[in-house]
């Protein structure tokens, strides 16, 4: 399934995949290839990729979004390139932009997750959980890569012990293909009859100037 409404004159943006996980750590090869082969689905699929700008796992996905042609958007916790390369370690290769929040690492999480249409997992630490949390409070759309270690083990288990309902839809899959199309199957169902709705209801999707 291809994102309809990312053309050359979309109504609005194409949907927005945001891919979260280990930025460091222990990842096995395996586990790279893993991630990177999601970030290729994403591309070939022709949606935005969106990641935290930082090392692992999401480069990886980014890595394989830019050898398929895609889009990549980095949300950085830098305040601008210098603090994103000398403090924070972040690589530059593979975005078309990067959004600087000079928000910390833990503050750009925030901006990371509702800049997305939809959020996978994959592996990850504490960082990870943290933007887990906000995504399942937030009642976003979820996926989850199984296989790749990590948090994405534990998770089916930690929202039983959280035990809240905040309408949050998490799917779990092991193959990148078949889970994002199942992400993509709830976005059209979900998200983007609510997105055609607001331009109906707004002002029209050149907006318009102050009155």
């Amino acid at each position: 399934m291809t994102n309809r409404n990312c053309g050359p004159d979309p109504l609005f943006p194409c949907m927005t995949v945001g891919v979260m996980g280990s930025a460091g750590g222990h990842i096995s090869p395996e586990v790279c290839q893993h991630v990177r082969r999601l970030g290729s689905v994403i591309a070939r699929k022709g949606h935005v990729l969106i990641t935290g700008a930082c090392p692992g796992l999401p480069h990886e996905a980014v890595r394989g979004a830019k050898e398929a042609g895609g889009t990549v958007v980095g949300v950085s916790p830098a305040l601008n390139l210098e603090e994103h390369v000398l403090k924070y370690h972040s690589p530059t290769r593979g975005y078309d932009a990067i959004i600087y929040t000079g928000s910390g690492l833990m503050g750009r999480e925030i901006e990371n997750i509702r800049s997305c249409d939809v959020v996978i997992f994959a592996g990850g630490r504490s960082g990870t959980l943290g933007e887990f949390a906000i995504a399942y409070d937030e009642a976003k759309v979820i996926g989850v890569l199984r296989s790749t270690g990590g948090i994405t083990d534990h998770l089916e288990t930690i929202i039983d012990m959280v035990n809240k309902k905040t309408g949050a839809m998490v799917c779990h899959n092991e193959d990148p293909e078949r889970l994002l199309d199942k992400l993509e199957g709830i976005y059209q169902q979900r998200i983007l009859p609510r997105h055609l709705k607001v331009l109906e209801e707004g002002s029209g999707p050149d907006g318009k100037g102050e009155v």
